[in-house]
């Protein structure tokens, strides 16, 4: 019997006619090829962690977690060549072992390093852009089983359109990274007021490395996580620390509070104030994949837009202003985040200095009314959308959001004529591919 799939936070499904698990590169040319064989659409998925059904198909499903290894490390170029089913959590960890590290990355590492990329998944800092602008090249297996490498001298238009893909191109089998020597980071959450920090939402992020804040919806509060890099040693938190800190105040607490929300939803603005009266300033000095990523266990779903830089103070003020309009009880925080801009024809950062503004609801929660009138405000700034989290865009109207938008379009007609890596999700954001293959 076929098995369902679903993704990290269980409300996206799908029944695909196989799921197959390549180990190596061979068995990932004869998975496509068998496909092929049998009229089946293509999709990949491996950890799950993107709120869309981007993943879903009721063809052929490859989880690649087992294509996880480093293929190459270069230490004098800072080349490294992996396979693109390494999750985010080893590949930092690998690289550390060679005194190397990412330069950027999110606050969540569980994504596999394909997944990250072809969303475009990004962490914060005015001077630094999403993670897959330090991809060098891509290996990128097609629909007729060969492979193809993309990079700036064989096909610039190529690694530019799979630096942000949406998995619609073919299936990538490795990517070789730009890394940087590994570094240290000195990272201070602390509360703040929150008028007195959008009013001053220009400066913030070009004083600190990396800079994000998050915002309680129904408080006064304005978390900050500024981090600096440093020469400092690491200092890593005690085992027990850690603990308390990312588990127990930012999971366990959390938690408590969003099921006493669901279940009680007037004491949302209540219970919001007394938690934010808690927040307390803590600092963590540690290498840079242990400061970058946060533990998550609470479950939620998630939108997320980039909108440019400047707007994103009144951005933030609307959206709190929706919350109290429409009564809604939003017991997760906003969170907000630069990036630099970079040349993916699809990344949402697409040659604009950009801040992205993430709401969240908790699991069993009614988030749709709160998306859509979020979404209507990024809407107003020409908002684009994560490819990876929840929005009710469609190719008619994500197109000319795009300058590279027909260009992306050509390499996905050169690269998967058949259309055999569509599937609902693309067609629906991207537009149908030239054939119906999609079994």
């Amino acid at each position: 019997m076929p098995s369902e799939w679903r993704n990290w936070a269980g409300d996206q499904r799908c029944t695909p006619a196989a799921i197959e698990r390549p180990g190596t590169r061979g068995e990932l040319t004869d998975a496509i090829g068998r496909a092929a064989a049998q009229q089946r659409a293509v999709r990949a998925a491996a950890s799950g962690h993107s709120f869309t059904d981007i993943a879903c198909t009721a063809g052929v499903m490859l989880r690649l977690e087992r294509l996880d290894r480093v293929l190459d490390v270069d230490r004098e170029s800072g080349l490294v060549r992996v396979e693109a089913g390494i999750g985010l959590h080893d590949l930092a960890q690998a690289l550390d072992t060679h005194g190397l590290a990412l330069e950027n990355q999110g606050d969540i590492d569980h994504q596999t390093l394909a997944g990250a990329i072809s969303t475009a998944t990004h962490g914060t800092g005015a001077l630094f852009p999403n993670m897959s602008a330090q991809v060098e090249s891509v290996e990128l297996v097609l629909a007729d089983g060969s492979v193809t490498e993309l990079n700036a001298d064989s096909d610039p238009d190529g690694v530019r359109a799979a630096r942000a893909g949406l998995g619609a191109l073919g299936m990538i089998y490795a990517v070789t990274l730009r890394t940087v020597p590994a570094f240290t980071i000195r990272r201070v959450d602390r509360p703040a007021p929150l008028q007195e920090t959008l009013a001053g939402l220009d400066e913030l992020p070009d004083l600190h490395d990396h800079f994000e804040l998050y915002t309680f919806p129904h408080t006064d509060v304005a978390v900050l996580r500024q981090s600096e890099r440093t020469d400092e040693p690491p200092r890593p938190r005690s085992r027990r620390r850690e603990y308390v800190q990312e588990v127990v105040l930012e999971n366990w607490v959390a938690e408590a509070y969003a099921r006493v929300s669901r279940r009680l939803p007037s004491l949302t603005g209540p219970l919001a104030r007394a938690l934010a009266g808690r927040i307390g300033r803590s600092v963590k000095v540690d290498r840079s994949h242990r400061v970058f990523a946060s533990e998550r266990r609470l479950r939620f779903t998630e939108m997320e837009y980039a909108i440019p830089r400047e707007h994103g103070a009144e951005a933030v003020r609307r959206v709190l202003e929706l919350i109290e309009r429409e009564d809604l009880r939003v017991s997760l925080p906003i969170e907000v985040r630069f990036v630099a801009s970079d040349d993916a024809f699809l990344s949402p950062s697409h040659e604009r200095e950009t801040c992205y503004v993430a709401v969240h609801m908790y699991r069993g929660v009614a988030w749709e009314r709160y998306f859509r009138g979020v979404e209507q405000i990024m809407d107003s700034y020409g908002g684009r959308p994560h490819w990876g989290k929840r929005h009710f865009q469609t190719a008619e109207t994500l197109a000319p959001r795009y300058p590279r938008w027909a260009d992306f379009q050509r390499v996905r007609s050169r690269l998967d004529p058949e259309g055999r890596f569509a599937n609902a999700y693309t067609d629906r954001v991207l537009g149908p591919a030239l054939s119906a293959a999609r079994v």
